[in-house]
């Protein structure tokens, strides 16, 4: 079952393009809060914090998120959906929506990187220097195919057309394509602070070279690989990648808000083809459970090479695998990616086990800002019991 609420007034001016719109005050004649579901755990039985997460969900949209669509599985599941489609209709959000996934499509690509080293086609130990001669300067010590999926690669980060959403925004039907961020990256010279597999830091630099890397590989796109190893395989059918710099989501989705200079501005269309293999993703939160279950369960990857999600390296403050984070909540551990575009924030995560799993889109009005907050709040639920 769904969850519906009422809309509560936002003090604010919404943004439409260039024309600025006055939002409605007072409720809307939207349906009432409901949390009930076919299979609502009772507060003694092991399953999410139903309670909280109905909470989360009341009285979107508000000014942290107009919209957010929660799917909860393993023992106990749950899902529900409350917010506006969009703020100028005031309709309800769609619980179907499609979403910019984010970061979360690294998932994806390290996917593809890890089938092709089950398939001996690469070497987890090859390096850049030997998939993709000429790409990096002799000032570069080897890089290694592990090093760029733990994010231990050492590579600076490439270029962009603005690192916040208000430098961003003049610039989002602007394309930067892979090449020239990673070209921007490698001008840049080698890290002066560290060598490669010496220190983690994350950064889409490392999945946009590991998108290189699967094309010269395969001789193909990276959009079809994905397609055909990853989505069609799984039943991953509302989740693709735009067409180059296309800047729309097609099909049913629920519009992305952010905050800019005080007000409220629509943010859904954007050209994203800078982000490309590391968080260019359109899904739904179905197709994200999908992926989830598949890959912890090895349908996706096998051993030993699955292996390597679940494994992080051996350097001061390491959390990630490749691409999969590792914390603990509650006395469980999880593993997750989060993922943010501007005015779409993404979690998947679940214990190693699945017994608890969660993936939520949040449309939220400051998605590259706090993402702590925005899982505190929607994702955190799901782990309390």
């Amino acid at each position: 079952m769904s969850v519906r609420t009422t809309t509560v007034a936002l003090a604010t001016t919404l943004v439409l393009g260039l024309t600025a719109l006055p939002l409605a005050t007072g409720a809307s004649a939207h349906p009432a809060p409901s949390c009930a579901t076919a299979a609502r755990p009772a507060a003694t039985v092991y399953g999410p914090d139903v309670e909280a997460l109905c909470a989360a969900l009341a009285g979107l949209p508000d000014n942290d998120a107009t919209a957010a669509l929660i799917r909860v599985g393993g023992k106990g599941s749950w899902h529900g959906v409350a917010g506006v489609r969009d703020l100028a209709s005031e309709g309800p959000a769609l619980e179907n929506a499609r979403f910019r996934a984010g970061s979360t499509t690294k998932l994806v690509t390290a996917a593809i990187v890890l089938q092709l080293a089950a398939e001996g086609r690469i070497s987890l130990d090859g390096t850049v220097q030997q998939y993709l001669p000429g790409l990096l300067t002799k000032d570069f010590e080897p890089i290694t195919v592990r090093q760029l999926l733990n994010f231990t690669s050492g590579l600076q980060p490439g270029a962009s057309l603005g690192d916040t959403v208000e430098e961003g925004y003049a610039h989002r039907f602007e394309t930067l394509t892979p090449q020239e961020v990673v070209a921007a990256s490698i001008a840049k010279g080698p890290n002066p602070d560290f060598s490669p597999g010496e220190r983690q830091v994350y950064g889409n630099i490392h999945y946009t070279v590991l998108g290189m890397l699967i094309e010269k590989v395969t001789g193909d796109s990276y959009a079809h690989q994905a397609t055909a190893r990853i989505f069609r395989p799984l039943g991953m059918r509302h989740t693709s990648f735009p067409d180059g710099p296309d800047p729309r989501v097609h099909g049913p989705h629920n519009r992305g808000y952010d905050w800019i200079d005080g007000r409220l501005v629509d943010v859904t269309d954007w050209n994203m083809s800078d982000r490309w293999a590391a968080g260019d993703m359109i899904s739904t939160t179905a197709d994200m459970q999908r992926l989830l279950v598949g890959l912890f369960r090895g349908r996706v990857v096998p051993e030993p090479q699955l292996k390597e999600m679940f494994t992080v390296p051996d350097v001061p403050g390491a959390t990630m695998g490749a691409a999969l984070e590792r914390f603990e909540l509650n006395g469980r551990e999880i593993w997750g990616k989060t993922g943010s575009r501007p005015g779409y924030h993404t979690v998947v995560a679940a214990t190693r086990d699945l017994s608890r799993t969660v993936v939520y889109s949040v449309n939220s009005t400051d998605a590259k800002g706090d993402g702590l907050a925005i899982v505190k709040r929607f994702a955190f639920p799901a782990f309390n019991r």
